[in-house]
């Protein structure tokens, strides 16, 4: 799907879908969700990075570029495999109150996770040991470094790769082939991972596309230090002989942060990628074109200029901004992989060389409907000033809900809001909604959080904060019909489904 098309969706990580096993997954629940936005003629579900996570359970912290988070996967698929019994799931099982508990959801799914493996390495039909072959073979490139990453990473009590022994930290080849083979099982076990999560993912991509609902996917520009791509291929990354960063990711001071913000990651050597025909980033891009139908970059500036920071700073303060090939790297990708279905997040300050390249490739970029409403009558997120070429969201998974920001607003801002919709009803949050929908903006997208409703308890993440975050979930029975209907309404309305419809249903007054 191209992203010129106007269309609506919702954001919803997999995560926070409900069930009774402590985390979203891409099981039953996640089907009914699809079924919801068909009835809701909604076109798109957007997704979080789907990568797996490290401490601080951020999506946009991963172990690697290309895996997928196991504990996304969908427990009952075992069972109805015959690997495990339905038994099995009863150490997995916890309440749904709203929110993740990773500890337990990491720590629970160890014993089911092994067990399952080795039913299948004993007892696996033909076809699915076939089939699992098949994805080794395909995903090798990046498949066996990361499963044996994972395997020495749990074997040194979970510890950063670059605080390995150093015949490992280096890579040097004696030491891998002796790991590799003392580890193989462990190894075999992420592969297999990966293999049902791949499986999974795929086939839920699958129904949602017969539904024409197009998956919006996400890439965090940079990867993480501690993941098997800065381990397995260091050449890529700005690393000094010894493998420590010489520089690492962040973004200078602004009005938000005096002293900007230090993300740690590192950054990529772009004389490198360059000389090997942006390699490595056309296979990163089109593995995600597998995953999903347009992604979404995250930090899309850093392509065209970068914020460096001196390895071991205590701040931001003390970066400098580098220039990065982004044209040669966008001809790469359009060359090797055809006209890109790309969202540029092209949030905070933006320079106008960022906007020249995203406006070459013809890239839209995001308009966030809680960014407009302040004292400047020019404020670019006014939807009056959107092109068409754009994507709005009343907010993102790094903002609060809408109904949280409405009560945090001064009086001056809500005012101006209240001036700007014509008038205020006791549903802010669809009002915002139906702004978003009645904008130019090719497409428009809503956190389930704000169709719902909630305050600031249903926020997802609060940046520059360390715990609590990436844990809101949705209980059974919370998403009703009548959200539903209104968002169907709506999207009729305002031109953002190509499915018949019939006249519109009316809804309570608290819905319109």
């Amino acid at each position: 799907m191209m992203t010129n098309q106007r269309s609506g969706g919702i954001l919803l990580h997999p995560t926070s879908l409900p069930n009774e096993y402590g985390i979203g997954t891409f099981g039953e629940e996640a089907y009914h969700f699809v079924d919801f936005l068909e009835r809701a003629h909604q076109n798109l579900w957007q997704v979080l990075p789907l990568g797996p996570t490290g401490p601080g359970d951020s999506p946009y912290q991963s172990y690697s570029a290309y895996a997928l988070n196991p504990v996304l996967i969908d427990l009952q698929h075992f069972v109805n495999k015959g690997l495990i019994g339905q038994n099995d799931l009863s150490a997995a099982k916890r309440r749904n109150n709203g929110r993740v508990d990773y500890a337990f959801v990491n720590s629970s799914r160890e014993q089911i996770f092994t067990k399952a493996y080795r039913a299948f390495c004993e007892a696996a039909p033909d076809a699915d040991r076939n089939a699992f072959n098949d994805f080794k073979e395909k995903h090798s490139h990046w498949l066996d470094d990361y499963a044996l990453f994972m395997a020495i990473k749990e074997s040194l009590g979970g510890i950063p790769w670059y605080e390995w022994p150093d015949d490992l930290r280096l890579r040097k080849q004696p030491a891998l082939d002796k790991t590799r083979q003392e580890l193989e099982e462990r190894a075999g076990y992420h592969r297999f991972l990966q293999f049902v999560a791949n499986c999974q993912w795929m086939k839920l991509k699958s129904y949602a596309n017969e539904k024409n609902i197009q998956i919006i996917g996400d890439i965090p520009l940079y990867v993480s230090f501690d993941s098997s791509d800065a381990w397995a291929n260091p050449e890529v990354f700005l690393l000094d002989g010894d493998l420590n960063p010489e520089m690492v990711a962040g973004v200078p001071p602004d009005f938000f942060s005096e002293t900007g913000q230090l993300w740690g990651n590192v950054l990529f050597k772009w004389d490198y990628l360059k000389a090997t025909g942006f390699d490595w980033w056309i296979k990163r891009v089109a593995h995600n074109l597998e995953l999903a139908d347009i992604i979404r970059i995250d930090h899309f500036r850093g392509l065209v200029a970068f914020w460096a920071i001196p390895f071991g700073a205590e701040t931001a303060i003390d970066g400098q901004w580098i220039g990065a090939p982004a044209v040669e790297l966008f001809e790469a990708l359009d060359k090797k992989l055809g006209k890109l279905p790309i969202i540029a997040e092209d949030l905070g300050v933006i320079t106008p060389d960022v906007d020249e390249v995203r406006l070459q490739f013809n890239l839209p970029g995001m308009k966030i409907l809680q960014f407009a409403f302040d004292k400047s009558k020019a404020n670019p997120y006014l939807p009056h000033f959107y092109p068409q070429n754009s994507v709005v969201y009343t907010g993102t998974h790094d903002n609060d809900t809408v109904v949280g920001w409405y009560e945090s607003l001064d009086a001056e801002d809500k005012l101006k809001l209240h001036q700007y919709l014509g008038s205020i009803g006791t549903g802010i949050h669809w009002q915002m909604i139906r702004l978003a929908w009645a904008s130019v903006s090719d497409i428009a997208v809503v956190p389930l959080q704000d169709v719902l409703g909630l305050g600031t308890n249903g926020r997802m993440n609060v940046p520059g904060t360390l715990s609590g975050n990436w844990q809101w979930r949705f209980l059974d029975g919370q998403l009703l019909r009548e959200h539903e209907i209104t968002l169907r309404n709506l999207s009729t309305l305002y031109n953002r489904t190509n499915r018949v419809t019939d006249e519109e249903i009316p809804v309570p007054d608290n819905h319109q």
